[in-house]
């Protein structure tokens, strides 16, 4: 059963918690399966790769590892504040996601079948 994840790939979060607690970044990547979020620059695990084949190189490779989907929170685009999404139906039937601080629209989820 996949959970429901308030932030979506391409969003900008600020962790919460943990090593990286104040880092900001993009989300690269979310796992609803898990509940987990792939965020670039933050929680950098090391991985040692072996070469495979005659002209790969190996070495030390530096990736962003998944932390928990409650360990971010959303960035306003206009305000630059964190903050919580909220949903609104507009007249016309649009579905958009606006920010509760300053009210600036985030993203128009989808437009209603008609």
């Amino acid at each position: 059963m996949a959970n429901k994840i308030h932030v979506k790939e391409k969003d900008t979060v600020i962790v919460l918690t943990g090593k990286d607690a104040g880092k900001s970044g993009k989300v690269l990547q979310v796992n609803k399966d898990e509940g987990r979020v792939l965020v670039e620059g933050v929680n950098m695990a090391t991985k040692h790769k072996k070469p495979r084949g005659r002209y790969q190189q190996g070495g030390i490779i530096h990736q962003e590892a998944p932390i928990h989907a409650s360990n971010v929170m959303l960035v306003c685009a206009e305000c630059k504040h964190p903050t919580k999404a909220i949903h609104e139906i507009r007249p016309g039937g649009e579905k958009v996601r606006k920010c509760r601080k300053c009210g600036a629209v985030l993203e128009t989820v989808r437009e209603a079948a008609k």
